[in-house]
């Protein structure tokens, strides 16, 4: 009966007694095995497979060890290297170490001696490799490979994103409400130096003035009625990673002064306290308001817009990103069909071109709701044009005249698409709201294109 493997180990030395010895050590201890006369074989290994620990000789006939060491964690930084160094060349050894090998191990010495060294190794090496795959996922939950969409203006505010994220920079995201703001502030902060530590995001229109001072900077028990303990704030849950601040034009003139001094400082006082918190904070924010023209107007603070807008990033509306709506449609079908457990293949022709066809006021976040409805409405593989609710068909009949919108016959079937949607698509039961025969509700439905 076969064990299960302890990981791959690859051993590159000419010596093929030697190498072939280690070899048989290390398959007895319960390790895969790939074997290497050179460096260059070695290499073409590592391409191929995946390794956990390479055993390397510092003297190989074609590149020197030390330098292949520095080769392979540069390209494979998940991999451990154990050196083998001859009598009288522990400078090597220490050298190697320099370049990223895990440990050496002088030629000669008792073989045993590398067995425990090759399970440290590996232990590491296994280590390495399960926190890069659980950073993958983050990045694919909340990286910027989350982000649907190729069109220009998707793609050049992905670009300032990336370049600003790995700086310590606050970022000022605009655009219509629905486009993927919070989106991208978590990816900006994902793809930061401050990963490891907390994002923490809050919508400041959600609040009243003194419910979101307590919700920021925290309160000292007794600072107010039921204040009966003391209470951080968000920005001290936040300290070392970043805060988002959604809504920020919505934000009170008091509190507006208050963040100034957090973006000037990185300082604040906790209501109900005498001294300071210092705190190490990223600010990104957001609005879908003209904050200039706010502050011209006097309704936001110009010296705060001014530090909020060192660099600005603009989402662009889905209207104006006709191309990324198939893909992000697709990617909403697969999961809302995985949420409710329906084999959903994707959808047709004509509930694609509807969906192109509509303006999207309320952005990705109203394509979200469509297409959920649409997949708990569906009872095929695909999803059809008949389960967009009834602006999107109207959308699509083609007038010449924007005056048309009024004549009697739009109208008409604006209310028999909406009065379709009421029954779900049942056009018996449209008739009969509708107090029409059936077979004129038939007449009607082909006379508008609503079939």
């Amino acid at each position: 009966m076969s064990t299960a493997s302890k990981g791959k180990l690859l051993i590159i030395d000419d010596e093929d007694r030697l190498r072939k010895l280690l070899a048989r050590i290390l398959q007895l201890e319960g390790y895969d095995l790939l074997e290497a006369a050179t460096a260059k074989e070695g290499l073409r290994h590592l391409e191929s497979a995946t390794v956990d620990v390479v055993i390397c000789d510092v003297k190989l006939p074609d590149i020197n060890g030390i330098e292949l060491t520095k080769t392979i964690k540069t390209n494979n930084p998940a991999v451990e290297i154990v050196v083998l160094t001859a009598y009288g060349t522990i400078n090597d050894g220490v050298t190697a170490i320099k370049n990223g090998a895990f440990d050496y191990i002088t030629k000669g010495d008792d073989n045993e001696k590398i067995i425990p060294l090759v399970s440290k190794a590996m232990d590491k090496a296994i280590l390495q490799r399960r926190v890069l795959e659980l950073e993958n996922k983050l990045n694919l939950k909340f990286g910027f490979e989350r982000i649907i969409g190729s069109s220009a203006g998707i793609a050049d505010a992905i670009k300032l994103a990336q370049r600003v994220a790995v700086t310590d920079t606050t970022v000022l995201l605009l655009g219509e409400t629905g486009t993927g703001k919070e989106v991208f502030a978590e990816a900006i902060h994902q793809a930061s130096p401050r990963n490891a530590k907390p994002f923490v995001a809050i919508n400041c229109s959600a609040f009243s003035k003194e419910l979101l001072e307590s919700e920021l900077f925290g309160h000292k028990a007794g600072a107010f009625t039921g204040a009966i303990k003391d209470k951080k704030g968000l920005f001290e849950e936040a300290n070392g990673g970043t805060i988002f601040l959604d809504e920020i034009g919505e934000l009170d003139h008091d509190l507006q002064a208050k963040l100034l001094r957090v973006l000037e400082s990185q300082q604040f006082i906790k209501i109900g306290d005498t001294k300071t918190t210092q705190v190490s904070v990223r600010i990104l924010a957001a609005t879908n308001r003209d904050l200039q023209d706010e502050s011209t107007k006097g309704n936001f603070r110009s010296d705060l817009f001014y530090r909020l807008s060192v660099f600005q990033i603009t989402l662009p509306p889905v209207r104006d990103r006709k191309k990324d709506i198939a893909p992000l449609a697709k990617s909403f079908v697969q999961t809302y069909a995985t949420k409710v457990n329906k084999h959903i293949t994707g959808f047709t022709t004509d509930f694609l071109q509807k969906l192109e066809a509509y303006n999207w006021p309320g952005n990705i976040r109203e394509l979200k709701n469509v297409i959920e409805r649409a997949v708990i409405l569906c009872d095929s593989n695909e999803l059809d044009a008949s389960l967009l609710p009834y602006e999107f068909n109207i959308a699509s009949i083609k007038t010449d005249n924007p005056a048309s919108a009024f004549e009697l016959a739009v109208i008409e079937a604006q209310h028999i698409k909406r009065v379709l949607n009421h029954t779900n698509g049942n056009r018996a039961e449209a008739a009969r709201l509708l107090n029409i025969g059936i077979a004129t509700l038939y007449r009607k439905l082909k006379e508008y294109g609503l079939e």
